[in-house]
This record gives structure tokens, C-alpha cells and sequence, in this order.
């Protein structure tokens, strides 16, 4: 029994232990218009909420520290019509400690959960300029990260494939 306990200890030190850190956030960039003021639209409208998502990650020159960004495009429009309510880009970025993590690893990690922890302050962020700009408040709904990411790199397969069979 105790051989066991230590063998589980030896295990558990030999495995490298995953340490991250959020070392900042901050919005690279924002745009809100308000397109429905601006024609001086007027009325009850439905708005129709249309969310795009791409992610990016990047080695920062520090050791061990990485900038991930969510840029998201919200863009609402008047149900049953084509008439634009609003546009809302945002750029927010999160700068990351990551230590532990194998390198074949790194990359899923970096764009599924370091979004993850900024994915909360992004989605106040939208729900306060939406407010702001005199909308109902956006809550976004949760984003599926590995869904994201999967699909991602779905598609660089199916776009590598066809750049070979060219």
C-alpha cells in the first residue's frame, strides 16, 4: 500500500503540472455604430443577432508568455428586413504566463482555454456598449471553444487538400 502512494507521488512529480496565469487584458480595438440612429429609424424593432468569432494566439518575445485574442463581429438587423440596427467589432486580447504544457499541446491550449477565461469580460463588455448605445443589453450565450476550434482546423485540412489535389 505505501509502495503505491509513493509510486502515485513519483507520477505526479515526473508529470510536469500546467500553471497558467492571466497577466493582463485589454480591448485592441472597438468600433460600435449605431446605424438605426443615424437613418433616424424610429419604432419597436425585432432586432436578429448575427455573432462571428475568430480567434488568434501568438508567442509574446518573454518566455513562456502568449497574447490570445477573441475578435468577435455582432451585427443585428430588423426581422424581416435588411435594415442594420447596429455593428459592434471588438478585439479583446489576454496576455498569458503558460508553463507545463507539452508543445504539441500548446496550441489547443492557447485557443480553447485561455478564451475560455477571457470569455467572461468579453461578454460584459458587449452587454454594456449594446446598453450603451441604446439596445437591449447583448448576452452573448457561451462559446464552445473546442467546437471552434475544431472546426478550424477542419477547414485548413479541407483548404490544404484542395491547394494538393490543384
Amino acid at each position: 500500500m505505501a509502495e503505491e502512494d509513493a509510486n502515485e507521488n513519483t507520477a505526479a512529480q515526473a508529470a510536469p503540472q500546467v500553471q497558467m496565469r492571466v497577466l493582463g487584458q485589454f480591448i485592441r480595438d472597438m468600433s460600435f455604430e449605431n446605424v438605426m440612429a443615424q437613418k433616424g429609424v424610429s419604432g419597436d424593432v425585432q432586432p436578429e443577432i448575427s455573432v462571428q468569432v475568430n480567434l488568434d494566439a501568438k508567442k509574446r518575445p518573454a518566455d513562456h508568455q502568449y497574447e490570445v485574442s477573441i475578435k468577435l463581429k455582432l451585427s443585428s438587423k430588423a426581422k424581416g428586413l435588411d435594415d442594420i440596427l447596429f455593428l459592434c467589432e471588438l478585439d479583446y486580447c489576454g496576455l498569458f504566463h503558460v508553463e507545463g504544457v507539452p508543445e504539441d499541446q500548446m496550441h489547443p491550449f492557447l485557443m480553447i482555454e485561455c478564451p475560455r477565461m477571457l470569455f467572461p469580460f468579453l461578454r460584459r463588455i458587449v452587454s454594456d456598449i449594446t446598453r450603451d448605445g441604446g439596445f437591449p443589453p447583448v448576452n452573448l450565450d457561451n462559446i464552445d471553444f473546442v467546437a471552434l476550434y475544431r472546426n478550424e482546423l477542419a477547414r485548413r485540412q479541407a483548404a490544404q487538400a484542395q491547394k494538393t489535389d490543384a
